[in-house]
Parts: C-alpha cells; structure tokens; sequence
C-alpha cells in the first residue's frame, strides 16, 4: 500500500488566493492549543481538551506529521487540514475501482478528509478554500485515489461543505454516540 503522503514532508506551501498550507512550526503553538481548546470547535469532535492538559502535552512544534497542513492567513495560523489514512474498524469501504461500501465493511488506509479552524475565521470561506487546495495536492500525488470525508449531521456548516467539495454521500451510520454522514469524493484520474 502506497504511504499517506510522499516522504519528503511537508510538501513546499501551497498558496491560494488568501492562505498558505504548509508544515506547522513552532509559532503555531499557542493557535493549536487554541483550536483544541475552543469549545465551539469541540462541539462536533467530542468536546474541548482543557487548556492546562494541552499546554502540558503540545510540543514545542505541533502536528508535525504527515499529511497535516497548517493553513495560514498573513502568516498566523488558523486551522488544520489533515488527510489521513483511515483506521482500521472505522465505518466506509472502497472498493477498487472507488465504489465505496457501507458501514458494515471498514476499511483502512484510504484517504480521510478533516479539517479544523478557530471560530474567529468560520464564515469567510477559508475551510472551503484550504480544504479544496489541499484536495488539489492530493488528487496531484496520489491520482485516481477517492477520498472520504466522514462528519455529523447535525454539523450543518460541516454537511455544507462536503456538498461544495464534490463529496457524495455513501451512507449514515451511528458512531460515538451520534449520528454520521459519510461521503466519498471521486478519484481524479491521472492526466496525461
């Protein structure tokens, strides 16, 4: 099985009409205790970690691993946008070719969407856009791949997002405790 991203990580920035993804480093620090700190960031993700725990756990550069960008606006950081290979035992099978299979069929190693900005930037549009450039690099370094994205429904802004990126949905399940909506963007093929 292919690795989740190339080797040399993290790929050279991304720029998009307003952000830069890129590696995280550590003046992002104190935004990721932030992020997981922010109640209304928890809401959907199973609630907020306290602060003094984070302060004690994040390391001096955080979220230094593949398939993590830090998305930047003038150069401070404001979300995160992962794509992870997906565990084993969690609900969404593709099958070759991309079909995807329901709940009952897990599947690791395809590619999971996710992604997480501070309350303070939601409603600009910056989840939609570093969410579509990340996709961009992906469907670039892993052509022909489909990528999940697996989110609640009751997370309405989450739900409407998915729909802008071309995600479609495969089925609804209940896992931890709530009800999830699983959808699949298809595989863009190689071009050439």
């Amino acid at each position: 099985m292919a690795e989740p991203v190339p080797a040399a990580w993290p790929p050279a920035p991304i720029r998009t009409e307003r952000l830069v993804l890129r590696g995280s480093e550590a003046k992002d620090r104190a935004a990721f205790i932030d992020l997981f700190a922010s109640p209304e960031v928890g809401t959907y993700i199973g609630g907020p970690r306290p602060r003094e725990e984070l302060e004690g756990a994040v390391p001096e550069v955080p979220g230094q691993r593949l398939g993590l960008f830090v998305a930047a606006l003038d150069g401070a950081m404001i979300g995160i946008v992962t794509l992870d290979r997906r565990n084993a035992g969690r609900p969404g099978r593709v099958q070759p070719g991309g079909d995807v299979v329901g709940a009952s069929e897990p599947d690791a190693g395809k590619a999971d969407l996710g992604y997480l900005f501070l309350p303070h930037v939601w409603g600009c549009g910056y989840a939609a856009e570093a969410c579509a450039a990340a996709l961009g690099w992906f469907a670039g370094a892993f052509p022909g791949e489909p990528v999940l994205l697996c989110t609640q429904t009751a997370n309405d802004r989450a739900m409407r997002l998915a729909v802008k990126l071309g995600f479609t949905e495969v089925e609804q399940f209940v896992e931890y405790g709530a009800e999830q909506w699983l959808g699949v963007r298809p595989s863009i093929p190689a071009s050439g």
